[in-house]
């Protein structure tokens, strides 16, 4: 049986997802405002999708050209996202350490799936994850919440924050909505790029390990 026709039937991206670049999650909030609940919204259906129906994640009709951007890592260096990734299979994320339920799951996601893949192609990868919150998330609370996630793995997540302009202007640069609610209402969309430094797909809360491992084989001739 061929990949495409093992795979369960995709949600296509929403139509203002094209427009603004994410899909936003409010972690902690309810919808009355109440801090005890937690509000995944998710806008209107899905009805647009990339043409080729080519991923197990949500096809993006339109790349993502890799960002310019320079935060601060978990060792307090400046990191140049783009200089750094360059050339490199990359997953990228926004979202903030106090999270408790999108943000954890995602980067629970992708370890299982990095777990699955050669160590050769894994060693190859970056993840990048950009905090939203930088007034909580400093470069040492950045490195003890990842390293719950990539302990064992070939390459090591990268943490990254800074001061609230410049987080904001990664959004930008990303081509995301700026998180809203001190960093609680943020995208849902984990981006992968390829070696090209472009993203054709992403992942949000309704992708599994899977999926990663599926569209990080195709994206890399794996």
């Amino acid at each position: 049986m061929s990949s495409a026709a093992r795979r369960r039937p995709r949600r296509s991206l929403p139509a203002l997802l094209l427009t603004a670049g994410l899909l936003a999650a409010g972690c902690g909030t309810s919808a009355e405002g109440a801090t005890d609940g937690h509000d995944h919204t998710a806008g209107a259906p899905a009805v647009v999708e990339g043409p080729e129906d080519r991923y197990a994640g949500i096809d993006l009709p339109e790349s993502y050209r890799k960002p310019t951007f320079t935060l601060t890592d978990t060792t307090g260096a400046p990191y140049d996202f783009r200089a750094e990734t360059a050339g490199r299979p990359t997953l990228l994320f926004f979202g903030y350490t106090n999270c408790p339920d999108i943000c954890p799951s995602t980067m629970a996601d992708v370890a299982v799936a990095l777990r699955k893949l050669d160590r050769s192609l894994v060693e190859q990868m970056q993840v990048v994850f950009v905090s939203t919150d930088p007034a909580t998330d400093t470069p040492e609370v950045l490195g003890e919440y990842l390293g719950r996630f990539d302990a064992d793995l070939a390459t090591s997540f990268v943490g990254l924050t800074g001061d609230q302009g410049a987080i904001e202007q990664a959004q930008l640069s990303a081509g995301v909505v700026m998180a809203e609610d001190e960093g609680r209402l943020h995208s849902t969309l984990l981006l992968l790029y390829g070696t090209d430094d472009e993203a054709h797909v992403a992942f949000d809360a309704g992708n599994t390990a899977d999926d990663i491992v599926e569209d990080l084989r195709l994206v890399t001739g794996a």
